[in-house]
């Protein structure tokens, strides 16, 4: 299923506001583990979702929820940790949920998005809606436990699920040949009987290719599929960690950064089918937007004491007000 001229220039929208949504973090100092260079992977499989489908995402998920199509402005207060935030300023960075978008939640446990998308998918099942689950996960993950009884549930079960692999090669200092007996994530599917299938994750259309298949196969009944999406992070683990060996070379990543950057290579293409003029208001929108979104985080208020109480499933009798006469 390709995508039309519209839905071109709002893929490349998505993708130019993950990436300056993130050089915004950068540069007004909020820490984070950042997606830069995933963006042609992230919004490709997005794009092939429904506002009504679910999404679990991981610890680096900025990305996820922007891919989605949601508002700018809630997400960076949130990672300002503001009361306008999309969580009220009480999630962060690694917390970010949005379920009017279908975002589920994001784990900061390495793997914990497994069990919440098949669950997701087996609730839409139950229920009979046509509804799909997309859980996306690092390579890092395909070794927790979560990952094999969550897909093999859901090849029994037949749920609606896409298993999305952001391969970028390291599970934050350690590569996948040093980690994995079958470093070739794609063909783990073979084990549970269902499809696996390998992406350029730095092509945002092929990617939205095969993830519009495997959406369209789970909306059938035909169960889950499990697609790797071969990707890079051109930044460090989290921002501003310091890692204090070399793990991979300056080469590498410049190579990545000049050659293989997927706003860049979108941008190209969409240039070659002549929507030059299309690309550039869109890019100044989308600065105007970041520039909004950094003002509203920065002018927004702090959490209240009292926001601790409103969240919480339980109230400890009189912990509340022990608290407030301390403040």
């Amino acid at each position: 299923m390709a995508l039309d001229r519209e839905q071109q220039l709002e893929a490349f929208r998505r993708m130019l506001r993950i990436r300056l949504f993130e050089e915004a973090l950068i540069a007004h100092n909020p820490v984070g583990h950042l997606s830069i260079g995933h963006e042609g992977a992230i919004v490709g499989a997005c794009m092939a979702l429904r506002d009504d489908d679910y999404v679990t995402g991981t610890h680096r998920s900025h990305g996820h929820p922007i891919g989605k199509g949601a508002e700018i402005g809630p997400l960076m207060a949130e990672i300002f940790g503001k009361r306008t935030g999309i969580c009220k300023g009480l999630g962060g960075s690694m917390h970010l949920t949005d379920t009017k978008m279908g975002l589920i939640c994001e784990s900061a446990i390495v793997g914990g998005g497994f069990p919440l998308a098949t669950g997701a998918g087996l609730s839409a099942q139950v229920r009979g809606t046509d509804q799909a689950s997309l859980c996306f996960f690092g390579d890092g993950a395909t070794n927790q436990g979560t990952f094999g009884e969550s897909i093999n549930m859901a090849a029994v079960w037949k749920l609606p699920v896409v298993y999305f692999c952001e391969n970028n090669g390291y599970a934050v200092t350690t590569p996948v040949s040093m980690s994995h007996g079958q470093p070739d994530i794609a063909r783990r599917a073979d084990g549970f009987g269902i499809p696996g299938i390998t992406v350029d994750g730095q092509d945002v259309e092929a990617v939205h290719a095969v993830t519009a298949d495997a959406v369209m196969r789970a909306r059938r009944g035909e169960g889950p599929t499990l697609i790797e999406a071969r990707t890079y992070r051109f930044d460090e683990h989290s921002n501003r960690l310091a890692i204090p060996i070399e793990y991979r070379s300056q080469e590498e990543i410049d190579h990545y950064r000049n050659e293989r950057d997927p706003v860049a290579l979108y941008r190209a293409i969409l240039i070659q089918r002549d929507l030059l003029a299309d690309i550039e208001a869109i890019e100044a929108e989308v600065r105007e937007t970041i520039d909004a979104a950094v003002t509203f985080a920065k002018e927004s208020p702090e959490p209240e004491t009292s926001d601790l109480w409103d969240n919480m499933y339980a109230n400890p009798i009189g912990l509340d007000r022990a608290m407030e006469g301390q403040s």
